[in-house]
Parts: C-alpha cells; structure tokens; sequence
C-alpha cells in the first residue's frame, strides 16, 4: 500500500500533526523544529528491532534446539523475557511521545482538549482519520494492545495453564506482523523505494525461516504434522498443513521484493520540500 501525497492527507483532515520529512534535515526548519516526532520514531524503530530479536529468540525457544549454541536455554529464556519486556516499554514510549507530539501541535485550544484529542488519535481504534494513518495507526494500536496481555501472561502462566498459556503465546507473531506492517506504511524513514525499505523487508526473512523450521520440526510431538493417512482427517492437520504452505509462500514473497524491488515504497520527489508536510491547521 501507497502512502497518499501529503497534499492528499492535508485534505482529509484539519486537525494533525506536524510530521517530519522523511528528510528533516533538508528542510529550513531542520530537525530541532520536529523532535518530538523524530523521539517518537526512533522509539518506534528501537521496539520493531528488539521485537525482532524477541521473536527470533522465542523461535529458538520453541523449536528443536540447535545442536550448538553459544549459550544455555535458561540464558536464552532470561534474554526473551527481557526483550519482550523492553519492546513494550518501547512501544508505549513511541505511542506517549506521539501523542505529545499532537498536543505540542494544538495551539489554538485549551488543554483539556489538546490532551483529549492526543490521547483519542493516539489511543483510540478508529479515531485518527487522516490519510495513511487511518489504515497505519489502528494497526499500531492492534500491535500495542495484543502486545501487553501477551507477554505479561508468562507471569501468570502457573494459574491459566502451561498449554493455554502456550496457545496464546503463538499470538505473538500477529504482534510482530502488525508492528512491521505498521512501519512499512507509516514510518517516514521508509517511505521511498530505497534501501532502507529493501533493508526492512529483508530482515523479515530470517524470521520466516525460523517460523518454517519451527513448523517443519515442532519440538512436542503432538505438533507434528505426519502423514494424512487413509481416512478421514481431523480438521487440526488441514490448519497446521495450510500454516507451513502460508509460511512457505511469504518466505517466497520476500525473496520476490527483495530482488524485484517492488516493495510498496513510492518514488522520492524530485525536490524536496522547503517546510513541513503540513501546515499547522486548527478547527
């Protein structure tokens, strides 16, 4: 998906940010003018790496361990629980500094209605209603949301169950897929066909490879996929056969972007813009 032009999302909506260029410092004002928003991005980024390397750990957990690693599963299992747990102090961090960085924006209004609309843009599904974002920014908020319930309930794990509590932990790949989906459409760094798009859809591949294997070769054996056999099959099999192909065909999509170079981004304009994207508007 397209990013619509910044004229475009000006139009939709009076009341939004001012957002910086995926160029800041090209600009007149430069990047101090933009902080806040440039805070909440790189927030933002620091919490889709460590997730990435949360989920490549939880992959490693979950599946056949390797025959060599360089340290032990506790060391491994202290390492997940700590990424997962700076991933969504970084996610709350990048939605709170977006959510000052709409108040900053308001300056035409009293404060109770500055905050009131930060916090409704920021946090509630379905309110942001501009351009991009309107797609962008409830998957972001489907990211957060999932994110916090799933990787507190490790800690709980003793009262709901190991297996449910492993059932709903599967989830958090969903968690990962909104976040990078997120990004794709809406981080400015990657808004342009260029390398750090190609970048970021590259390092969606060792995760896929990890996510195959781990479905190729479950480590419990009630996972195991095995032969369909002569009768009929239960509809569990069908699931788990249909969730390899899925995996399988993204890890081919991926290697399709990537050597392609159809990845979404839209062409980096000629010049670029002297101002920010948009102009300070209030109702």
């Amino acid at each position: 998906m397209r990013h619509e032009d910044p004229e475009t999302e000006q139009q939709g909506r009076a009341r939004q940010p001012q957002r910086a260029p995926a160029d800041a410092a090209e600009t007149a004002e430069g990047p101090g003018a933009y902080w806040m928003y440039l805070l909440s991005q790189a927030f933002g980024w620091s919490a889709l790496l460590w997730a990435w390397g949360t989920v490549m750990l939880g992959l490693l957990l979950s599946g056949p361990r390797p025959a060599r690693l360089p340290v032990s599963r506790q060391v491994l299992e202290r390492w997940h629980r700590t990424t997962s747990l700076t991933t969504m102090a970084l996610m709350f961090a990048h939605a709170l500094m977006f959510a000052a960085e709409l108040v900053r924006y308001e300056t035409k209004v009293d404060w109770a209605e500055r905050v009131w609309v930060a916090f409704a843009d920021t946090f509630v599904p379905g309110w942001y209603d501009s351009g991009t974002g309107r797609v962008a920014v409830p998957i972001g908020q489907g990211a957060l949301y999932l994110a916090v319930p799933l990787g507190l309930l490790f800690y709980v794990r003793h009262r709901i169950g190991a297996n449910t509590w492993r059932r709903l932990h599967r989830f958090v790949i969903v968690v990962y897929v909104l976040s990078v989906w997120h990004t794709l459409l809406y981080g400015t760094n990657v808004w342009y066909g260029e390398w750090p798009r190609t970048v970021l859809w590259l390092l969606q591949l060792p995760v896929t490879l990890l996510l195959l294997l781990r479905l190729l070769r479950p480590a419990r054996r009630a996972e195991r996929l095995g032969p369909p056999g002569g009768g009929a099959v239960r509809p569990g099999w069908w699931v788990r056969a249909a969730g390899r192909v899925a995996v399988a065909a993204v890890v081919v999509g991926l290697v399709v972007v990537a050597v392609s170079g159809r990845d979404g981004g839209r062409d980096r304009p000629t010049h670029p813009p002297a101002t920010a994207p948009h102009a300070q508007e209030t109702d």
